[in-house]
């Protein structure tokens, strides 16, 4: 399992190294956070709003209208994975800490990663009615001090009949391994508050900042009640994607993306982002698969 481990932390951060060298087409990473909350942040006043009911299910194939995808400059519709009859057998946690993973086993032959998006400094209403008319399965990883001066764009995202997820990102986006515990625990423990008083749930999902953490990380955030620490394989930049291994999408991938606006896209909005992100999942023959449905 200690092997396992540092296996996905070295994977997480041979992602990471590619998205931050700047290379090809690679932005300033919105890992830096970029624009903080300028405003009291929608939480004060907001009442919990718990996922609807059908947030609980996997969004259909061809859940999208048959023209949307048309719409948004894609050649033909994005192609979805229903739900798995039984989630897939993942290395279970050492005891006290959360699961780390990076990769999701998926049947033999099927094609499929898993869309998620970090931080949520850009909040573009143009995404939020792309995403809604493509039914994307979104998970959403979200930081307190960049998203929560609109929390209610992301609530709109999650509502969109797609199944999307919010999810905890920390409070201000630190390097935890550079954290006593009882600090991580206070960025860990302090979002899922705060997401559970805004959304009427604690998130089981949490993925660190920068994909660093070590085994304190993982021992703070089962006791703030994260079952998964989710890494990634994939980062999307601006035109195509970087690998942690090789150079083509492998099945289980899980893709990172950032809520990015132009500032940060080199002048490409959010949604010209997300749309190429679908046309290189699409050349490379996969479908979009949900990941609470295999975890």
């Amino acid at each position: 399992m200690h092997a396992r481990r540092l296996v996905a932390g070295t994977l997480a951060a041979g992602a990471l190294a590619l998205s931050l060298t700047g290379c090809g087409d690679s932005v300033e990473p919105i890992e830096r956070l970029g624009r903080k909350t300028t405003h009291a942040p929608d939480t004060a006043t907001a009442t919990p709003s718990p996922a609807p009911p059908s947030a609980a299910g996997s969004p259909a194939p061809g859940g999208a209208s048959d023209e949307a995808y048309k719409k948004w400059g894609l050649t033909a519709p994005v192609q979805y994975a229903p739900k798995p009859a039984q989630k897939p057998a993942l290395p279970k946690p050492e005891a006290g800490k959360a699961r780390v993973v990076d990769r999701i086993p998926v049947p033999a032959g099927e094609k499929i990663v898993f869309l998620t998006f970090d931080d949520g400094a850009e909040k573009d209403p143009e995404f939020q009615k792309m995403a809604a008319d493509l039914k994307l399965p979104i998970s959403m990883f979200l930081t307190d001090s960049v998203a929560a001066s609109d929390y209610g764009h992301f609530e709109k995202l999650r509502d969109n009949g797609s199944a999307s997820t919010i999810n905890n990102h920390t409070l201000t986006h630190p390097n935890l391994r550079t954290l006593p515990f009882a600090a991580q625990k206070h960025e860990i423990c302090g979002q899922q508050e705060r997401l559970e008083k805004r959304f009427g749930q604690r998130p089981p999902l949490f993925r660190p900042p920068f994909g660093n953490y070590n085994d304190d990380t993982l021992r703070a955030a089962s006791e703030c009640g994260v079952s998964s620490v989710v890494l990634w394989r994939v980062s999307m930049q601006i035109t195509n994607f970087q690998y942690a291994e090789g150079s083509a999408l492998k099945p289980g991938d899980i893709i990172l993306a950032h809520f990015r606006g132009p500032s940060e896209l080199k002048g490409s909005t959010e949604t010209q982002m997300a749309t190429r992100m679908l046309q290189r999942i699409q050349e490379q023959g996969y479908r979009i698969g949900r990941l609470e449905d295999y975890l």
